[in-house]
């Protein structure tokens, strides 16, 4: 049928407004592609551009070098050695079994690492690098380069790892650092991301665990390319981290090895401490151990036979080991006494070599008795009765404050492991502790050290330092850190009358150097060194009245176990304090017998500022000492690195 030219123009008028329609809506969406594409390509390029690079950009931590730890002269005690180990990326190695055969043909691998390499390949993902072995010489390393065409996927690498070239003298105090464990991330509620870094070495104990903070350092970043996989394609640019603080601790290295020679074969503790700063100069606990051994992961025979061993070497005994200090306390009690004056330093005392309460019987250590005693004498002879009936007098409580003020009962600010507070008893403690009443036999008892009084060869020294210079000095460890002094405050007065203090002094001083006193063959002939001490001895078993009737068992007559503590406090030159010392020796019998010579050596040592010359020695005692300085084993410390890291 034909359509009329109205019907055709009207069809026509109607396929260009749908045209127009539809190319309008075409055009506007095409504009709002465009300008979508225009937001992102140019507003939104910096943010696109930053996620594509962390899709294809990794940042990876880089470990800084971890604090130097020296002496009080700049000996270095703890450093930072270059440690060699050679690594594997499984994808690289193809035959990995085969890799690792051609590996032991040229460098002696532990049987145990070869297995462990072989767990971890299996493990992770086989772009990442797995250790094979570390802490290898550079020839080991050497000849793994040079063969490095027939050993795909291996290469050596280089880091930094700890040692402590003094070895056993230092372990106690510096510690020792070893791989974060668990355990190390659990104590810690938000652990610095570098700890997860594998075999990352932490502070464990000592310095090492107490300032870890400033000694570790902070991490450096490098920031590398890898593909879609995570594999590692190149290193595009790297920040090094800034190594940890370096620390200058108050211990002369040369004394510290003194002391811990003289010790060797003993299980016993000494400490020396400067009597006007309160610097600790030597804290010697013996036996000691190789911390190098647990840095580079102590073998299960090693570790047994430190824990299986009687003189427990691991213990730090000079801050960790508290004993009933024997006679080594009266000046405590002596002191409170006069304080609150219930004796004069001229008042004496009955000793028939016991004093009776009820029907018991406290004795002194000389069967026979001291007959009347003085405080002086007293003390120059270590009589048991006068300080029962001193005590009785004073009372416990103002014994236990005196012992307080005179740096015992409790734990001293220092950065070492498990610092013990000791215990100095009073008639609530023991309600708290026991659930009993304060007994008079408790009061006789703590008068002569015994009981439930209990100190630390560190307490010994401070208590020793206090009473020689009259100033409420207390012990610091650290010198500096970076080069900066650390800022103590000055020590404070003693706050007790000075001519109490005399009498006390009076009394150490007789102990020393009058005939009868209990250390006098110990004593120091140069005039100008002359020593004050105390003997003290801690019984560790009780001895019945059976015993007593027979005759005490000589110490040498027990077991190791059962034998007595040997305790001696000193300080001198006694005109002029400059140092104080306490030794104590685990089961060692009589204090003037085992404790007094070693301190007396040791005393020496601090004062000379050098192996003690002869002279200073009575001439009674020349040969027998003379023989014992060959003996000792010696560091050579001008050999030792002032301050070098072998990094």
């Amino acid at each position: 049928m034909r359509r009329s030219p109205k019907d055709t123009a009207e069809s026509a008028r109607r396929i260009t407004r749908r045209a127009l329609l539809l190319g309008g809506s075409q055009l506007a969406f095409m504009g709002v592609l465009a300008a979508r594409m225009r937001f992102m390509q140019v507003d939104q390029a910096d943010e696109f551009r930053m996620l594509a690079d962390e899709n294809r950009i990794n940042m990876r931590l880089l470990p800084p070098a971890r604090g130097l730890i020296y002496d009080r002269t700049g000996i270095l005690i703890a450093g930072n050695e270059q440690n060699y180990r050679i690594v594997i990326v499984r994808e690289d190695a193809g035959d990995v079994d085969e890799v690792l055969q051609r590996i032991t043909r040229l460098v002696d691998l532990d049987p145990g690492d070869l297995e462990r390499a072989r767990r971890e390949l299996k493990q992770l993902s086989p772009f990442m690098p797995v250790t094979i072995a570390d802490r290898l010489s550079w020839e080991e390393v050497a000849e793994v380069a040079v063969n490095a065409p027939a050993l795909p996927g291996v290469s050596p690498e280089v880091g930094l790892s700890r040692f402590y070239p003094l070895v056993e003298d230092f372990a106690h105090i510096v510690g020792y650092v070893g791989p974060v464990s668990d355990y190390d991330l659990g104590r810690l509620t938000d652990p610095d991301p570098i700890l997860r870094i594998p075999k990352f070495q932490i502070g464990k104990i000592g310095v090492e665990g107490k300032m870890e903070d400033a000694l570790r350092g902070r991490a450096g970043t490098r920031r590398i390319e890898v593909n879609a996989y995570g594999r590692v394609m190149r290193e595009l640019d790297r920040i090094d981290g800034i190594s940890g603080e370096n620390v200058q601790l108050t211990v002369d290295a040369g004394l510290q090895n003194f002391a811990q020679a003289r010790l060797a074969g003993e299980s016993a503790a000494a400490v020396v401490m400067d009597v006007n700063t309160g610097d600790l100069l030597a804290l010697a606990s013996a036996p000691s151990f190789d911390p190098n051994k647990f840095v580079r992961g102590i073998s299960v025979p090693d570790y047994a036979d430190l824990t299986d061993n009687k003189y427990r070497p691991l213990a730090n005994k000079t801050v960790q080991g508290t004993y009933p200090p024997g006679s080594t306390f009266k000046m405590v009690v002596a002191l409170a006494a006069l304080e609150a004056g219930v004796i004069g330093p001229t008042e004496t005392a009955w000793c028939p070599g016991f004093k009776t309460l009820g029907n018991r019987r406290f004795h002194c250590w000389k069967r026979g008795g001291h007959g009347h005693v003085n405080l002086n004498a007293s003390l120059q002879q270590s009589c048991d009765v006068y300080f029962y009936e001193v005590a009785e007098r004073v009372g416990i409580e103002r014994i236990s404050a005196m012992a307080r003020k005179l740096g015992m009962g409790f734990q001293h600010d220092l950065p070492l492991s498990a610092v013990a507070e000791g215990n100095m008893p009073t008639m609530d403690w023991k309600r708290a502790k026991h659930g009993e009443g304060w007994m008079v036999g408790d009061t006789f008892n703590s008068g002569i050290g015994q009981g439930f009084v209990l100190a630390s060869p560190l307490q010994l020294a401070v208590m020793s330092a206090r009473l020689a210079s009259g100033l409420a000095v207390s012990p610091r460890l650290i010198k500096t850190v970076n080069g900066v002094e650390v800022d103590y405050p000055a020590p404070e007065p003693l706050d007790v009358n000075a001519a109490n203090l005399r009498a006390v002094q009076g009394g150490m001083i007789a102990v020393s150097n009058s005939q009868r006193g209990t250390a006098y063959r110990s004593r120091i002939d140069a005039e100008d060194m002359r020593m004050a001490g105390k003997t003290g001895t801690s019984q560790v078993r009780n001895i019945t009245a059976a015993e007593r009737a027979r005759g005490v068992t000589s110490n040498s007559d027990l077991p190791w176990e059962r034998r007595d503590h040997a305790l001696f406090v000193a300080f001198a030159p006694i005109d002029a304090p400059r140092i104080a010392c306490s030794v104590v020796v685990e089961h060692g019998g009589g204090g003037s017998t085992s404790a007094a010579p070693i301190a007396r050596d040791i005393v020496l040592r601090a004062l000379y500022g050098d192996v003690p010359p002869l002279e200073a020695y009575p001439s009674s005692e020349r040969a027998k000492v003379e023989a014992m300085l060959q003996n000792l084993v010696l560091r050579d410390l001008s050999q030792e690195s002032a301050g070098k890291s072998r990094a």
